[in-house]
């Protein structure tokens, strides 16, 4: 694995970089994360993307991952000495689109047993968690899966997902590899509330909690458990330390960020089911920086590569640096130790740790161990 950084985050200097690493005999594929701040623009990126003459694939996040730093402004062009085949589903939040049908079709007749799948989705496409249940039936736990929802902090639709057909939106593309890899994840939040049945949701919106307006449940538990008002203070400066917890049975409750509000609704990004219960959650650093700590020790135990040195691979939520602040840095040094890593920080993260169901967390630490040696 070669791996460069450019720091200015101009389109033109990507565009070098990639194109003299898709030059090396030894790279197979290229893995492009870059920052939203570098303000690419479709039409000067698209055509070097195509161009490349190898595989390509990624997106643009609201920071990335690199140096044992996150940073807001730059580009990380990874070669890669695995092949790559991806496979891009464009349109996925069209209403009446059977994305399982469509998926099935689109990987059909491909090996997918002793695989890597990099997932990277439009974090503002409606419906990430249909099409995350959509590839899990289709391919189950034959490969492992990592990646996370590309996009805007301020969460505007514009084009993400890095392809071989240049910068797309409302779109997902699924990189598969032959590199061994092993997952892990995990979160640290804890709950502070009793089970709530979500009464009325439609996909990523909750009308009610236990039959009362979804917002007034949420505020009336938190402004009992901590001294706050909604009524003072922006609803995601409150937010960002009160995520939501999917309960799942015999496994880590699934987060989800609720990030705007409509009427008494909260939007949150991706779906939460009705019918489902759910915890408000709360942590604080410590326990933040234990769950990425114990997702790089899953991830570890999982790693069955010959690689002796794996490199690690880094999704993190954005959020989780909004409530971290300055301190997030601790987190990327605890969880990077000796090995050689990098990342992004996404709108949701998507992985499974070969042993349970895929899913599309939010506000959660996703560590993979690729076994390919990186190379300075």
């Amino acid at each position: 694995m070669i791996v460069k950084l450019c720091r200015e985050g101009k389109s033109l200097t990507a565009e070098k970089t990639a194109k003299t690493m898709a030059s090396d005999p030894r790279v197979k594929a290229l893995l492009i994360l870059a920052c939203d701040a570098n303000g690419w623009k479709k039409e000067e990126v698209d055509p070097w993307l195509k161009d490349l003459g190898k595989p390509v694939f990624g997106g643009i996040f609201p920071q990335i991952i690199a140096e044992g730093k996150n940073l807001e402004t730059g580009t990380l062009v990874i070669g890669l000495s695995h092949p790559v085949q991806p496979f891009v589903l464009k349109g996925i939040s069209r209403p009446g689109t059977e994305l399982e049908r469509e998926l099935e079709a689109l990987l059909k007749g491909r090996d997918f047993s002793d695989s890597t799948i990099f997932v990277f989705v439009d974090g503002m496409a409606r419906r990430i968690g249909e099409l995350i249940e959509g590839l899990f039936n289709t391919l189950g736990l034959t490969p492992s899966y990592i990646g996370g929802g590309a996009g805007s902090l301020n969460f505007t639709r514009k084009p993400c997902i890095i392809s071989p057909e240049g910068l797309l939106t409302d779109a997902v593309i699924l990189a598969h590899s032959k590199v061994a890899s092993g997952i892990g994840v995990a979160h640290g939040w804890h709950a502070i509330s009793e089970a709530i049945k979500v009464t009325e949701a439609s996909q990523n919106r909750i009308l009610s909690l236990n039959w009362q307006p979804a917002l007034q449940v949420y505020r009336s538990i938190i402004e009992k458990y901590e001294d706050v008002s909604f009524d003072k203070r922006d609803f995601f400066d409150i937010a960002k330390a009160y995520p939501l917890g999917i309960a799942r049975m015999d496994a880590e409750m699934v987060v989800r960020d609720p990030i705007l509000t409509e009427y008494d609704a909260l939007i949150c990004v991706g779906e939460v089911p009705e019918g489902s219960y759910i915890h408000i959650l709360n942590g604080n650093m410590d326990s933040l920086i234990s769950g990425a700590l114990e997702a790089r020790k899953t991830a570890m135990e999982n790693y069955r590569g010959r690689e002796k040195n794996p490199v690690l691979f880094f999704m993190d939520c954005i959020s989780r640096v909004l409530f971290m602040g300055s301190d997030f840095k601790n987190e990327i040094a605890a969880v990077e130790q000796n090995s050689f890593t990098f990342g992004a920080l996404s709108l949701g993260e998507i992985a499974n740790t070969g042993e349970a169901f895929l899913e599309f967390y939010n506000k959660t630490a996703v560590a993979g161990f690729l076994g390919d040696a990186y190379e300075p």
